[in-house]
């Protein structure tokens, strides 16, 4: 099985909207705190590994929910979707 690694950079207070979408559809999640931009703003990261045949519909509802999020100066998140080459749990 092939795995992919999201990677969320959101902004704003929307990230707990879009971490318990994740969570409600049963993945797992890890967030942090990250700041970024030219402005040094706060940030949270979330990671997510899914099934390769899982990210286009993630990837929608992601969209999808981040149109409707308030607090919007320019975008909600960036997203990246990286390959995981191994998935090791111990």
């Amino acid at each position: 099985m092939t795995t992919k690694l999201i990677l969320i950079v959101a902004s704003g207070t929307g990230y707990p909207r879009i971490s318990n979408l994740l969570l409600d559809r049963g993945y797992h999640v890890t967030e942090f705190s990250s700041t970024g931009s030219f402005f040094r703003r706060k940030n949270t990261t979330l990671l997510i590994g899914l099934p390769a045949g899982d990210v286009e519909p993630v990837l929608e509802q992601l969209r999808q929910l981040c149109a409707t999020l308030p607090e919007a100066d320019e975008h909600n998140a960036t997203i990246f979707v990286l390959n995981a080459g191994h998935t090791i749990q111990v």
